[in-house]
């Protein structure tokens, strides 16, 4: 299932771009609900390039005809991603703990200026690969991702709001 998802942030892109590179930010994205507590695993820069991986854990409620499928204490997963800061360009990966046969999900972050801040597109594929249920569960899983965006934005203009001040 091919989505996409749009966010705009009240500060310039490189502030923007340093915040998703904080430690501290990732931190405050704990406070979300569905996705427990990112955790950082590695975090590494050559040049322009940044290379990240990071450690989620699903949090969220599953509908019964998921649970019958899926075990809810396996969706935990590695998000590997590699931004290029010339061009703003993150190449990101999703690396299942468990169910690496049946869940994949790629795609791309894009930071671009828009008038006094930064917009952020997100594009991407999550395919999964359960008999009856796939479907479904692709659409929960887009539609827990809009939802994150929407939290993770405020948590953003809170975030840039504090670092002003």
């Amino acid at each position: 299932m091919r989505f996409a998802i749009e966010q705009r942030f009240p500060a310039p892109l490189e502030a923007v771009e340093a915040a998703y590179l904080d430690p501290g930010f990732l931190e405050e994205l704990g406070r979300l609900p569905k996705l427990g507590r990112p955790r950082l695993l590695d975090q590494t820069g050559e040049g322009d390039t940044v290379r990240r991986r990071i450690h989620y854990t699903f949090a969220g409620h599953l509908s019964p005809a998921v649970t019958a499928v899926v075990d809810p204490d396996k969706l935990t997963w590695v998000e590997e991603s590699t931004l290029d800061r010339r061009t703003h360009r993150t190449i990101f990966r999703i690396v299942p703990d468990h169910y690496g046969r049946r869940l994949a999900c790629s795609g791309t972050f894009v930071l671009t200026p828009d008038g006094e801040g930064t917009r952020r597109v997100t594009e991407g594929d999550v395919e999964v690969r359960f008999a009856l249920v796939g479907g479904r569960v692709e659409r929960a899983i887009v539609s827990g991702l809009r939802e994150h965006a929407e939290l993770e934005e405020r948590v953003m203009v809170e975030w840039l709001t504090q670092a002003e001040g």
